[in-house]
């Protein structure tokens, strides 16, 4: 654990959304492997993009080949890639970007810790609000998930050459409470970048109130 060290704060919240003229948050979305969770989390990003906000979508096998690739599959190890994840996902919402994650991020515990990160204050800007954390459950029955398989990765599980996977050796413990719940295989991509989207407008999250100097809706 670090020790000797000093937090160094440099604009507010507010001072860097009304610079950047629209507000962070994060975008979680978990499912299992297959269920469409990055598809329409890139499909997301663009949308997001061609509006004119900043948007980074972070990728849970992308960051993989850099940040976390120090990290396999135990439990141990999957706790600590969401919890890097997270860091990573807050410091791109504190910057005024939309920070849109794609993981499986199993479990529920990882999950809140994400989310109790995300609700965190500045003690040096104790007004800012905190950051909006909003969690898109994409369901899909496992079978669903298994006929997809773009990856092949189920059939490997099934044959016992690939341990503690995901809803076949490993437990998914589905959200209790999440903001969105999309399933993938009753809904297109673009219905599902409309209720998000909808979500956003209707939480004001696309637009910055008046007390940062400006409107955006979009």
């Amino acid at each position: 654990m670090a020790t000797n060290i000093t937090w160094h704060s440099s604009l507010s919240r507010s001072e860097r959304n009304t610079s950047r003229k629209q507000r962070g948050f994060t975008i979680w979305f978990t499912g299992l492997s297959a269920s469409g969770k990055s598809t329409i989390a890139t499909a997301l990003e663009q949308h997001l993009l061609h509006l004119g906000l900043a948007a980074y979508r972070l990728d849970g096998d992308n960051v993989r080949f850099g940040l976390n690739k120090d990290l396999g599959f135990s439990e141990k190890d999957r706790n600590e890639n969401i919890r890097r994840i997270a860091e990573v996902a807050k410091l791109f919402a504190d910057s005024s970007t939309i920070a849109i994650t794609s993981f499986i991020s199993p479990y529920r515990k990882d999950r809140q810790t994400a989310r109790d990160l995300h609700a965190t204050t500045n003690p040096t800007f104790p007004d800012d609000e905190p950051l909006a954390f909003i969690e898109v459950f994409v369901d899909i029955p496992l079978e669903e998930a298994e006929k997809r398989d773009p990856k092949g990765l189920y059939k490997l599980a099934r044959q016992g050459k690939i341990p503690e996977f995901t809803g076949i050796s490993a437990p998914y413990e589905e959200p209790e409470n999440a903001e969105i719940k999309i399933r993938s295989d009753l809904k297109s991509v673009e219905e599902a970048v409309a209720e998000i989207t909808e979500y956003l407008n209707k939480k004001g999250l696309l637009k910055l109130s008046s007390e940062d100097g400006r409107g955006l809706e979009y």
